[in-house]
């Protein structure tokens, strides 16, 4: 939702480092790998002679002087791989969790935590304590317009490093809204990616199916690499049009609604593959963030009965169940109006969110 000058969201940001400092970060890596073992052996053998768990505090008694010791790591980024151990160990609830390795066929990624304090921005390039040479990096982001907190360095599939930042966008004024002149509707689709309140239908990308062909054809031949390169090519073509997308709706509107289409359960069923090439998590995350940054309204509204229910007069009078899903037009026998299945949904979901504001629900 759009949020005041306090309330402005915390995003994080992935930017791509450059290639050189690949050798670097991989030493480093080795060495975090090392000190997640160590936390994970010590707490461990604490349990099995106390029966309790250490914290991500409690590991700072056993690590401190580490750095000083001759590991070649900053003594935050000791305490943040100790923190983050505790953390992940208890989210999965077990006494041991598995070794992070550093050689082998399946050899852990690089990941090589900080905290916000470890970290400065300084003419487009990162300094990090326990590095000694600056980090460049493409700045799609412009990190200057931020306020930088916490994160990580980490390793793709591919051997590409990538840093992954809590960022707090500088306070922008928020916008004045008119409900009824500056709203959109949005309804998610499988047929087509989105129809909105406006008319507007935007077609189904299918990045997936696209490229489905070539990539059975490498996992056949056994090409690890390249399937990872169709992976990721698949990756960046959704995410590109996610953006592009987002970036047109935030500039658009001063409120956006979006129906809250179950994704999970839908990729439970028969139209899973469909469903995970659309991507509509991350489309509505995307869409959120923007709105936050551009401070706008955006809402996920409840899309329960709009395709069935008629825009115009708010008779349950369109075609319903699985056997009538093929019917996209629609005339409303009550009043005679004819629809477009989808946007006559995002009609009606942009009809709800304006009564949701008319109401007067807080931000949260």
């Amino acid at each position: 939702m759009g949020k005041s000058a306090d309330q402005q969201a915390v995003r994080v940001l992935r930017l791509r480092l450059k290639d050189k400092h690949a050798r670097v970060l991989r030493e480093k890596a080795y060495w975090v790998n090392q000190v997640w073992n160590y936390s994970n052996e010590l707490s461990y053998k604490v349990w099995e002679r106390e029966r309790k768990f250490l914290s991500g505090y409690d590991f700072a008694k056993y690590t401190k002087g580490s750095s000083k010791a001759g590991i070649p790591l900053h003594s935050q980024t000791i305490q943040a791989i100790s923190e983050e151990y505790a953390i992940r160990r208890k989210q999965a609830g077990k006494v041991k969790l598995r070794w992070r390795k550093s050689t082998g066929a399946r050899r852990s990624l690089g990941w090589i935590p900080f905290k916000a304090s470890a970290l400065k921005y300084r003419n487009g390039q990162l300094w990090m304590s326990g590095i000694d040479t600056p980090l460049g990096l493409w700045d799609s982001y412009g990190l200057s317009g931020y306020e930088l907190g916490a994160g990580n360095l980490a390793e793709d599939s591919r051997g590409r490093w990538y840093i992954n930042i809590c960022a707090r966008p500088k306070v922008k004024p928020m916008q004045q809204m008119h409900l009824f002149n500056d709203t959109v509707g949005v309804d998610l689709g499988l047929k087509d990616f989105a129809a909105t309140s406006d008319g507007v239908v935007i077609e189904a990308q299918k990045v997936y199916r696209a490229l489905e062909n070539k990539l059975g054809i490498a996992q056949r031949a056994n090409k690890k690499d390249r399937v990872k390169a169709i992976h990721a090519k698949i990756a960046r073509r959704r995410k590109d049009f996610h953006h592009k997308l987002s970036r047109q709706l935030v500039d658009s509107y001063a409120a956006i609604f979006i129906g809250n289409v179950n994704a999970i359960a839908l990729a439970k069923t028969r139209m899973a593959k469909s469903v995970l090439d659309a991507g509509w998590s991350q489309f509505r995350r995307q869409v959120q963030y923007k709105s936050d940054d551009a401070g706008i309204w955006c809402d996920v509204v409840d899309e329960a009965f709009s395709t069935v229910t008629c825009s115009a007069c708010g008779a349950r009078s369109g075609p319903s169940g699985l056997k009538e899903l093929r019917i996209r037009q629609w005339v409303c026998p009550e009043c005679g109006a004819m629809h477009n299945r989808d946007v006559n949904s995002g009609k009606n979901i942009a009809a709800a969110g304006r009564r949701r504001l008319e109401a007067g629900i807080p931000v949260l």
